[in-house]
C-alpha cells in the first residue's frame, strides 16, 4: 500500500492534515499546487488556456486572470468543461509523475475532488476524508477568504457531499476541535499506514 488519497470539502482542513503529514517526513502530492504551478507565470496550461479563452485569460505578467476565468466559469458551464479538459490531463501527468518518483514509506495523494473522479480514485490504496459541519466550514472560509456565505454555499454545492465522502471513506478525521487534537489524529493515522505499508 503505497498512495493515500487525501479529500475534503472545502473549509474541511485537508491542507492543514496535508502539511502535518509533510512534517512527519511523509511525501505529499497536491493536485492543487501542481494546478496552481500549471497556470503560474510561464506554466505548462497557459498557452492552450490562452490560445482557448483569449488574452484576457492572463494577467500581465503571463499568469493566469483568476478573476476572470472565475467569473466566467461560474456563468457558463462550458467554459468551465473547457478550463477542465485543458488542465486535468496535465494535472494527472504530473501528479503520477510526482508519485511516482516519491522516497517515503507512503506518499499523500490530495485532492479536492477525488471522490467526484474514477481517474482519482484508481490512483490510491486508500483513502482519508477530513470533515467537518458545513456552517463551521464556511466560517473558516469565510474568515480567510472573504468570500461571502453564500459563494462559498455555491461552492460546496458543486463537490461531493459529506454523506458521499464518508461512504467511500477508508478513514475519517473530524476535524471539529483544536490543533492539537487534530494533530493526534494525523498521528495515529501515520502509524497506521507506516504498518500496512511494511506489510506491503
Amino acid at each position: 500500500m503505497k498512495v493515500i488519497g487525501l479529500t475534503g470539502g472545502i473549509g474541511s482542513g485537508k491542507t492543514t492534515v496535508s502539511d502535518l503529514f509533510e512534517e512527519l517526513g511523509i511525501e505529499v502530492v497536491d493536485a492543487d499546487v501542481v494546478s496552481r504551478q500549471l497556470t503560474a507565470v510561464d506554466g505548462g496550461g497557459m498557452p492552450e488556456i490562452i490560445k482557448h479563452f483569449g488574452p484576457e485569460a492572463a494577467s500581465p505578467d503571463g499568469s493566469m486572470n483568476r478573476k476572470f476565468i472565475r467569473e466566467l466559469v461560474f456563468s457558463d458551464p462550458s467554459a468551465k468543461t473547457a478550463l477542465e479538459n485543458i488542465l486535468h490531463p496535465l494535472i494527472r501527468k504530473e501528479c503520477q509523475h510526482q508519485l511516482e518518483a516519491s522516497r517515503s514509506p507512503y506518499t499523500i495523494l490530495s485532492v479536492p475532488l477525488l471522490i467526484e473522479s474514477p481517474f482519482w480514485r484508481s490512483s490510491i490504496d486508500r483513502l482519508l476524508v477530513v470533515e467537518a459541519p458545513e456552517a463551521l466550514r464556511i466560517e473558516r472560509v469565510v474568515q480567510r477568504s472573504h468570500l461571502t456565505p453564500e459563494a462559498v454555499k455555491k461552492i460546496i454545492s458543486t463537490q461531493a457531499t459529506i454523506a458521499q465522502r464518508l461512504d467511500a471513506a477508508d478513514d475519517v478525521i473530524e476535524n471539529v476541535g483544536t490543533f492539537e487534537i487534530l494533530k493526534a489524529s494525523v498521528l495515529k493515522l501515520h502509524a497506521i499506514y507506516l504498518f500496512l505499508s511494511r506489510k506491503s
